[in-house]
Order: C-alpha cells, then sequence, then structure tokens
C-alpha cells in the first residue's frame, strides 16, 4: 500500500481476482458448467463403446465348418486355444453340420444362404481341408486355416517347437515418431481446454458491464488491476475446473485399462512435462484471456461478443495448425516463428519438451509469454477506458473538439 493509502496495482488486481473468483465459484451456473463436458464426455464413451461393439458383432465375418464330426470338435477347440493367444487374428467359427461317414455337403450353397455373415466354409477333413468363398476371404485366411487344422491334427501341442523371443530396444526413428505423436496429443488437450475455459472471460465482463458494476470497478482501482485481477480470477476457476475434471476422468481412464505407460514417454519425463503443460496452459489462458477481454470491452451485447470472437477463435485454431505444422519442422525458421508468435508459442513448447530434453528454450518462452500478457492487458485497459469510459487521452480530445473554447 502506498503513503496515500491507495492499494497498488498488483494488490488491487488481487482483491479483483478473489471477488470475482468467489462469485463465480459459489454460481450455480459454474456447477453445470462443470457438469457440461462431464456429460458429454461420458455420453461420447458410452456411445463409442456401444457403436463399436455393435459394428463388430455386425461386420466380424464367420467362418462356416463342415466335417466329420471328430474333425469339427478338433478344429473348433485349437480355435478357441489359438483365439486366446493371438486375439482377433483368428477368424469366428461356426458349425454348419458335422458330417457321417460318406456324407456328402455343398460349401457354395450354405454360402448362398449367408447365414451368420458366412464369409467362407472350411470342407474336407484335417488332412485335406477345402476353403470355399470369395477371393477377398479365402486369401487371407488360407494360413490360418492351415495352421488350425495343423495343431488340430496334431493333437499335441507340446510337439510344436517353442519360439525363442529376442527383444530389442526401439530404433531411434520409432523413437522420435512415438514422441511425436506424445507432442500431437498434449497440444491438442492444450487447445481444447483454452478454448473450452477462455470464454468465460467474455461473458462475465460483458454482464458487468450491462450492471455497470465495471464501472465502479474503475472508479475505485486502476483499470489495469481491473483487467489483470479478471485474468487471475479466470485463471484460478480454469484451474478449479481442471482439477474437477481430472478427478473424475483420471480414474475412469485408469479403470479402463488406460495407463501412462500405454504412451511414449516425452523427452522430458511425464513429471516435468506434465508440469510444463500446467504452465502453458496458464501463459496461453493468460494471452487469449486478454484478448478476450479486449474484446469484451467493446462489446456490449452477448451478440456483439459472439461476432467480435469468432475472428478470435478462428485466428487461434489457424496458430493451433500452425504449431502442429511446426512440430515436424524442428530446428528450421519455422519452429522458430512458431515459439516467437505469442499464440502459438505454449503448444509449440509444449510439443518441444515431448521431442527434446533440454529445459533452457522453455524459461525463455516463459519469459517472452509473460511480456506479451503484460502488453495486451495494457493495450486493452487503455482500449477500454478510450473507447468505454471515453476518459483516456481520445475522449479528452473529442471533448475539447466539440467544446466551445472559453471566452
Amino acid at each position: 500500500m502506498s503513503q496515500h493509502g491507495r492499494l497498488s496495482t498488483l494488490q488491487a488486481a488481487m482483491v479483483v481476482a478473489r471477488r470475482d473468483f468467489i462469485a463465480i465459484l459459489w454460481s450455480r451456473s459454474f456447477i453445470f458448467f462443470l457438469l457440461g463436458p462431464l456429460f458429454t464426455l461420458g455420453i461420447g464413451v458410452l456411445a463409442g463403446g456401444i457403436g463399436q461393439s455393435v459394428q463388430q458383432s455386425a461386420s466380424r465375418p464367420v467362418l462356416g465348418v463342415a466335417m466329420p464330426a471328430s474333425d469339427t470338435d478338433a478344429l473348433v477347440a485349437s480355435a478357441k486355444r489359438f483365439d486366446r493367444e493371438l486375439s482377433g487374428m483368428v477368424p469366428e467359427l461356426v458349425v454348419i453340420k458335422r458330417l457321417a461317414p460318406g456324407e456328402q455337403f455343398d460349401p457354395a450353397a450354405a454360402l448362398k444362404a449367408n447365414r451368420a455373415n458366412m464369409a467362407a466354409v472350411v470342407s474336407g477333413d484335417l488332412q485335406n481341408p477345402v476353403l470355399t468363398g470369395s477371393d477377398s476371404w479365402i486369401g487371407p485366411w488360407q494360413s490360418r486355416v492351415a495352421l488350425l487344422a495343423g495343431a488340430a491334427a496334431a493333437k499335441d501341442p507340446a510337439s510344436y517347437p517353442m519360439v525363442k523371443l529376442a527383444p530389442t530396444s526401439g530404433a531411434a526413428a520409432d523413437q522420435s515418431r512415438s514422441r511425436l505423436v506424445t507432442a500431437q496429443i498434449g497440444q491438442t488437450v492444450l487447445f481444447m481446454l483454452m478454448m473450452i475455459l477462455a470464454g468465460m472471460v467474455l461473458s462475465n465482463l460483458v454482464e458487468e458491464k450491462g450492471n455497470k458494476i465495471i464501472e465502479v470497478l474503475a472508479a475505485a482501482v486502476p483499470m489495469d488491476a481491473v483487467f489483470l485481477g479478471k485474468l487471475f480470477a479466470m485463471l484460478a476457476v480454469s484451474m478449479v475446473g481442471i482439477a474437477v475434471w481430472g478427478a473424475v476422468g483420471v480414474p475412469l481412464w485408469l479403470a479402463s485399462g488406460n495407463s501412462l505407460a500405454n504412451f511414449t514417454a516425452p523427452a522430458v519425463g511425464w513429471p516435468v512435462f506434465l508440469v510444463l503443460g500446467i504452465v502453458y496452459f496458464a501463459m496461453g489462458y493468460l494471452v487469449l484471456g486478454s484478448l478476450f477481454l479486449t474484446i469484451g470491452s467493446m462489446a456490449s451485447t452477448v451478440r456483439e461478443v459472439q461476432t467480435l470472437s469468432m475472428p478470435v477463435t478462428m485466428l487461434q485454431l489457424i496458430n493451433f495448425f500452425f504449431a502442429n505444422y511446426a512440430m515436424a519442422k524442428t530446428g528450421t525458421w519455422i519452429e522458430t516463428l512458431a515459439m516467437a508468435i505469442p499464440f502459438s508459442s505454449p503448444f509449440t513448447m509444449l510439443a518441444k519438451a515431448a521431442q527434446s530434453p533440454d529445459l533452457w528454450p522453455h524459461g525463455l518462452a516463459l519469459v517472452w509469454q509473460l511480456m506479451w500478457v503484460a502488453l495486451l492487458v495494457r493495450g486493452g485497459a487503455m482500449l477500454f477506458k478510450r473507447r468505454v469510459m471515453m476518459s483516456g487521452p481520445t475522449g479528452a480530445a473529442k471533448r475539447r473538439f466539440w467544446q466551445r473554447a472559453p471566452a
């Protein structure tokens, strides 16, 4: 606090931030805002699981079996054993008929009946199996049916040779390609969170402009502090939202059999990568939020907000695609340019954390992004005072132009 009893800009910003944070956190709309993505995610997972199950059951072709009874039972038992070891590689068998000795059977007629989505029929016996069907199926299934018939005829799995495994470490090219996938996933998650959460800044500012609260705040504290406080409040609210979604989504994700071990570890390691993800989300949110605050200062209705924010949203989408493209151009001027542009820098640097173990570029990038946050907040506050409050130099010049000079 200064000698004259007024708060400093940072102290006033924290007061505004605390006020907005508490007001938003305890509002009913925030509860529905938190539940919205969870419902959407739950419905998407449920619909995807049901759709995949229906598609698999409806489209998976089966292989009909028409052999002597003993050969049929041996072939089915062999298929069950190999299906446990080679899940998805062995065709599903459907017994059409267990033939009696000397009984004749027409495989082509069975295929025409299209029983149980049948793609081919194996007939004959285990020593001389015959695979009948279209070329698109009997070609890929030829070796698999031969394997099943040979295993069924041998009847002794112990007689099969034991294949010795010689695992090797992944090649450099494979590791680079896998880290590229990790970087792309990190960029996508970062972009989705920023776009979902940054819109709260606009609605809050337009609401306070409509009920004149913003004018009261502007009269009490500097406009820079109002803007900075609102940014900090929205960032804190966003972190609460991410924490809630993570507390619900991560256990469900782990319970479904997933884990970080399924993905290639980033170059800096998972702990540092996750910390950098949070930091870059904060930087990207502050940069984008300061721009949205500037847009909100020029809009007086929700319709104007939607009209003015659409170009910014499309521009941010272009920045995301540019950062995604620069991810594959490491060490080039394209990557350097993507790091320098403040709106694409968080995405590019997070991808770099997945691909390179060096940490010093992240320190430089964070300082650069903080400078842009300060510039955008300062510019937004000046624009608000000039365009809305009419208290800046532009408003004073207009008043001097229209007013008659004193005698």
